[in-house]
């Protein structure tokens, strides 16, 4: 096996690399960007060496100063993770020009299948059936209208090189499309450089299920299982499972030899993905579902696989692209248990699922389970990267007992001041529709109003009662605004929760859990992280109104376009600039109709969050 390995990525796979190459007994070099220079894998590697700038394109993505620090730390081998580089033959092969081993999949592979026109095609060729749709080259806006026209709407528009949700948009009717299709364009032109699509149906009740393979230089190739990765938000997985509920042996073996079969159709070797798209209308079956694209590298998901299977796929990558053979054949390969990941995010879901950045001043992860992370606390979640935080992985020996698992550790998630989505996630796990597998990639779509907690439930409510009445004894008027001076208390306390008012009641049976963080109270309940504190005296309750139009940058990012000028007539509704953070666009949108006033920003622009950047004056009578 090599002695050294630089791990071209960052974050929480640059750690999971560094812990099975150190067990194998290899050097391991990691590389990191000026804002990452305090991170755990930095410390955690052999050693590293700094590769430029936050922004991607001139430290991660840039192949000249990953393969310069490959040169100087001497090298024998990168692995580019998932991500960034992991899927560019050009670099591949510029790894494998300059005598260093390459842990990923040929280059000719990468671009068989990293062209989603081309890979149908090529796929269709080999007998695996793919979806329905336009693969050709005609890119002109009017050909792509009138092939969606054709296909009949709502239709999928993706980017021919995308991944990873990016450069992908549902259309629902035809007027839509020549604005979804530019944001689509500019999307896809950000993130690959190539704003190329295609069109495919879209399935009404999609299960988004995907198969883990393997291969190597001698000739073999097996499959490790299938995930289903229906719980989607936005394209981006959130919840992953193995094996997909509801497979039946018949469409399990049909669905993983149509993979193995797609993988030796490009001559596959290392760790991939086959991704099929699923009708699940009529249930799960085998001519039902399609091919939809191949991932040529690691996925992010790969930890639910290594819990039903017992390996470490990490290992076996390294072996592979050591000339070794893989380690097991199909026959010795076994499905034991059920497993999940949840992504834990930095983001709120209460407000429309927005990135939150910041430092972690308080972070405490789950101890019961596999929890893959690429920060600790005290580390900064910054706009420049995905905003993950941490993989909860749980296993169990069916899915019940895994499901539970997940819903306790997700409850135990502790974060702040930076937002996330833990709370989401542990309600996701109690679900009714989830712990029944009533599931397809439309469920956060239908349960997501519900499963945001806005605001706090009753406990939440109650437990911050409790908590502030504990902390207020040497001044219980503050706190007992519930007290009568004529006749006994009502048990009632006036709470603040986020910012808004609340009457709760002080129960001490309640075993609330609350810590102090920058002088601010915080409790944490079932997940959810919310600031509490004692009303200001003659505080009311803010009023909820439609505002005053003063739009505001809901997040910190880049301004890539600006629709309007000043004076100009808007109706509500319409675009009126669009903000891109953290890999996707976030368009903001007049609230009424009115005349634009002060643009306080321009194309090129860096925001700040709750930054005003242009205002609408609502027209009188």
């Amino acid at each position: 096996m090599m002695e050294s390995l630089l791990i071209a990525n960052r974050g929480e796979i640059a750690r999971r690399i560094i812990r099975t190459a150190k067990t194998a007994g290899i050097r391991t070099i990691a590389v990191y960007s000026e804002a990452d220079a305090g991170l755990p894998f930095v410390r955690e590697a052999d050693e590293a060496i700094a590769i430029g700038p936050p922004p991607a394109r001139e430290s991660y993505l840039s192949e000249a100063r990953i393969l310069e620090a490959a040169r100087k730390t001497g090298a024998a081998a990168i692995h580019p993770g998932y991500g960034f580089l992991s899927e560019n033959a050009e670099f591949a092969e510029a790894v494998e020009t300059a005598g260093i081993v390459w842990v990923g999949a040929p280059p000719a592979a990468i671009r068989a299948m990293g062209l989603k026109d081309a890979a149908k095609e090529l796929m269709q060729a080999a007998g695996v059936p793919v979806t329905p749709g336009y693969l050709g080259p005609d890119q002109s806006e009017a050909r792509l209208l009138a092939e969606a026209d054709a296909i009949g709407y709502p239709v999928l528009i993706k980017a021919v090189a995308g991944g990873g949700g990016k450069g992908m948009r549902r259309i629902d009717r035809h007027k839509d499309f020549a604005e979804l299709l530019a944001s689509c364009r500019r999307e896809a032109a950000a993130a690959f450089g190539d704003d190329r699509v295609l069109i495919e149906r879209y399935i009404a009740n999609p299960r988004h299920i995907e198969v883990q393979v393997f291969a190597d230089r001698h000739g073999n190739c097996v499959h490790l299982f299938e995930r289903d990765c229906s719980l989607q938000r936005r394209h981006q997985k959130v919840i992953e499972e193995a094996p997909a509920p509801g497979l039946d042996a018949a469409t399990r073996a049909a669905i993983c030899d149509a993979a193995v079969k797609a993988a030796r159709a490009v001559s596959y070797v290392g760790a991939g993905t086959v991704e099929f798209i699923a009708d699940a209308s009529q249930g799960l079956r085998p001519d039902r579902i399609w091919f939809m694209e191949m991932n040529t590298r690691l996925q992010v998901e790969h930890p639910v696989t290594e819990a039903i299977s017992g390996e470490d796929l990490v290992l076996w990558q390294l072996k592979v692209a050591s000339g070794e053979p893989l380690p097991k054949s199909q026959d010795e390969i076994a499905m034991k248990g059920w497993a999940f990941e949840a992504r834990l995010y930095a983001e709120n879901p209460a407000a429309g699922y927005l990135p939150s950045t910041g430092r972690l001043e308080h972070l405490k992860l789950p101890e019961a389970v596999r929890v893959d992370s690429g920060v600790e606390q005290g580390d900064e979640i910054t706009a420049f990267y995905d905003p993950m935080i941490a993989k909860i992985i749980a296993h169990g020996p069916n899915r019940e007992v895994a499901l539970s698992k997940l819903a306790a550790a997700c409850a135990e998630i502790e974060v702040w001041p930076v937002r996330s989505n833990a709370g989401l996630l542990a309600r996701i796990a109690i679900d009714p529709d989830f712990r029944a597998a009533r599931i397809d990639t439309g469920f956060l779509d239908r349960h997501g109003e519900s499963l945001a907690a806005k605001q706090p439930d009753e406990t939440a409510i109650d437990s911050a009662a409790t908590v502030l009445s504990k902390r207020t004894t040497d001044d219980p008027w503050s706190a007992l605004t519930g007290f009568r001076i004529a006749g006994p208390g009502d048990g009632r306390v006036r709470v603040r929760i986020d910012g808004h008012l609340y009457w709760g009641r002080v129960r001490p049976d309640l075993e609330a859990n609350a810590v102090e963080v920058d002088e601010k109270t915080v409790l944490f309940d079932a997940g959810n992280a919310w600031p509490i504190g004692l009303p200001h005296a003659g505080e009311v309750e803010a009023s909820q109104g439609a505002g005053d139009g003063a739009i505001l940058s809901p997040m910190p990012g880049l301004v890539i376009s600006v629709d309007v000028a000043e004076g100009g007539r808007v109706a509500k509704g319409d675009r009126l600039l669009t903000v891109e953070a953290m890999k996707m666009e976030h368009t903001l949108r007049a609230p009424f109709d009115g005349i634009v006033g002060k643009l306080q920003v321009s194309t090129g622009v860096r925001v700040s969050e709750n930054q005003l950047v242009v205002s609408v004056i609502k027209e009188e009578g």
